[in-house]
């Protein structure tokens, strides 16, 4: 691989959460009866005409400006022709000579370094049908057939199966913050093929290409690139050309296997759609799609290092748009973005995980959280028994304050209270403070841990060792 270098361009098909088709009015469904989720048009009776899905093309602008394309107010779609099963009327409506945004590009972050891999065009189009293959027969469910997507086509600029992965996890957290589709790879909603050549290093003449089809999760894809350009390498090292040809990832193998050759582009005949006249957008429809676009992941990214958080903290809770949407509500409380982070990161999802459930089924609501983290804060409770309450929270659906109340659990922060209380113990533990002074540091937790006792755990730890620290000093 050392004389060589990749040239990956990959093609996204991401499926919008529409409530309707792009061109019908059945209802986009997952996991239904086959062929409940359809109607006339979808199965192409003669007569029936296409409507174009409004949200699906708001959906699309929001995209567009996430991506900072150039915005085509002009919408238009294309007959892409073609004989086979997954499209009863033979042709699939997309949008070939002006997709609605082109020259695009995201930023992703690979070693502590930002690359920044252009985009050369994304389009709306219909889904095809879902087959299942049989020995002896093929199954066609239609309840796929005409979901509104967009396709995103990268340029031909990404150079490993690493930066591959990154550029799909940062399309599908843009799509999942939008709204605008699930990202759910393992139910289709986004799919990905992979293109893959390589050229002598310097050279500007790209090699002959390879297409992946059907990656199925970020890691396949990065595994399958991987793999293909080690494949290709050592094909091109002994003097082998590479054969124009559609592969898949064998999961089982961990490589790509042949499908078929390919030996010239598939011309589809496309052509102007006459059932849809050209669609003007307005101006103000543009600007009022973006505007209604919600906060994508980078820009909470920089909000929460801006109040102090740590960007590995923030990343983490990141990852999951409906875990940040919990600590969002919960920030909106007012407690610690620090100590929220923390509780969120280490107790929430040690319960989602163990249990293995989603944060919706999480029995404590982002206020409830909030008001325990201000009990700590406000010096009410102390960490170990902010553990015991949380459990306790969980256990029985009560709020912080009332099982504090109910279980007299107030945390002890009267100062003179509290001295009466470390004076006895020092008189009590001679030997402790002997050894302190000697430079034993360890001793200093343990007559901590003799105050924490007295009080039945409720003392307050900061104020416990500044107290201790203040008497010893005292008796030198």
């Amino acid at each position: 691989m050392s004389d060589f270098e990749a040239v990956i361009g990959l093609e996204l098909h991401i499926q919008l959460n529409t409530k309707s088709k792009m061109f019908s009015s059945a209802p986009v469904t997952f996991g239904k009866v086959p062929n409940s989720s359809v109607d006339y048009y979808d199965f192409a009776f003669p007569g029936t005409m296409p409507t174009v899905n409004k949200q699906a093309v708001i959906y699309a602008l929001m995209m567009c400006n996430a991506l900072h394309m150039i915005i085509d107010d002009v919408l238009m779609f294309e007959r892409k022709n073609y004989f086979y099963s997954d499209l009863p009327k033979g042709y699939q409506l997309t949008q070939e000579f002006r997709p609605i945004g082109k020259n695009g590009y995201l930023t992703i972050k690979l070693n502590d370094s930002d690359i920044k891999i252009n985009i050369s065009r994304l389009h709306l189009e219909e889904d095809t049908c879902k087959q299942f293959h049989t020995k002896d027969y093929s199954y066609l469910d239609y309840n796929r057939a005409g979901i509104p997507l967009i396709e995103i086509v990268s340029a031909p600029e990404i150079k490993s199966g690493t930066e591959a992965a990154k550029y799909v996890e940062k399309i599908r957290s843009i799509v999942t913050y939008l709204g605008i589709s699930d990202g759910k790879m393992e139910q289709g909603s986004l799919r990905c093929d992979v293109n893959v050549s390589l050229k002598r290093k310097g050279d500007n003449q790209f090699g002959t290409k390879v297409e992946i089809k059907n990656l199925n999760s970020i890691s396949n894809i990065q595994k399958a690139i991987d793999f293909e350009i080690e494949r290709q390498s050592e094909l091109l090292c002994s003097g082998i050309e590479i054969a124009q040809e559609t592969r898949r990832f064998d999961e089982s193998l961990k490589e790509t296997v042949l499908m078929r050759a390919k030996v010239d582009n598939v011309d589809y005949k496309c052509f102007t759609d006459n059932n849809i006249p050209p669609i003007k957008l307005s101006a103000e429809f543009i600007k009022a799609a973006i505007e209604s676009s919600p906060e994508l992941a980078e820009s909470k990214l920089k909000r929460y290092v801006s109040l102090g958080l740590s960007e590995s903290d923030a990343s983490i809770i990141l990852d999951d748009k409906d875990i940040a949407n919990y600590f969002e509500e919960a920030l909106a409380s007012g407690c610690s973005i620090k100590l929220l982070a923390n509780w969120v990161n280490v107790n929430v999802k040690s319960f989602i995980n163990k249990r293995n459930v989603e944060i919706k089924d999480f029995p404590i609501k982002p206020n409830e959280l909030s008001d325990l983290i201000l009990l700590i804060q406000n010096s009410k409770i102390n960490n170990v028994q902010a553990k015991f309450i949380f459990e306790k929270m969980i256990e029985t659906g009560k709020d912080a304050q009332t099982i504090v109340e109910f279980m007299g659990l107030e945390q002890i922060s009267n100062k003179n209270q509290l001295l009466n209380i470390v004076k006895k113990v020092i008189k009590d533990n001679s030997k402790s403070i002997s050894d302190y002074l000697k430079g034993r540091n360890r001793a200093l937790g343990y007559l901590a841990g003799q105050v924490m006792k007295q009080t039945g755990g409720k003392a307050n730890p900061q104020l416990v060792n500044k107290l201790l620290l203040e008497e010893i000093q005292r008796r030198k």
